[in-house]
């Protein structure tokens, strides 16, 4: 069956008239929930033996490149909630991406600065977590900003 009745029966996307920042807001919490998750599976991450709690000796590496932590793959968590709590109204959608994305390059910014083989590197953070953490940033500030309800609606 083809046409508008194709898909009659089946369930209503629960994004359909959902405000476009809530659903960025809510894709980006979940891209961080998994990547939280992500960070404590063998496989995924590589060198678990060596995953520490904090600091820049843990030796870990989602996808075999991010370096990560527990305190990071945490925060990454904490992150995900924070942003589906946040999503559940267009205020808190829109402060999540603005904030979060901030908060990312505020990250970013770290990054450049400390020393990656110091105790200061607390998350702990290496240069694909930096462009990682540059890209996300620009990424949720601009669709916080720029995302608006489409007209007619």
């Amino acid at each position: 069956m083809v046409g508008p009745m194709a898909h009659s029966r089946a369930r209503a996307n629960p994004a359909d008239g959902k405000p476009p920042v809530r659903r960025a807001a809510s894709t980006v919490a979940v891209l961080f929930l998994l990547l939280g998750v992500l960070g404590f599976v063998p496989g995924i991450t590589s060198g678990m033996d060596a995953l520490r709690f904090a600091g820049h000796a843990s030796g870990a590496y989602l996808f075999g490149v991010f370096q990560v932590s527990v305190l990071h793959n945490l925060v990454q968590l904490a992150f995900g909630v924070a942003g589906l709590l946040l999503a559940r109204t267009v205020t808190g959608a829109r402060a999540f991406l603005i904030g979060g994305g901030a908060v990312l390059l505020v990250l970013w910014l770290y990054g450049l600065v400390v020393d990656q083989d110091t105790a200061a590197n607390v998350l702990p953070v290496n240069d694909a977590d930096g462009w990682l953490h540059l890209t996300l940033g620009v990424v949720m500030i601009a669709s916080g900003a720029l995302t608006r309800r489409r007209p007619g609606r």
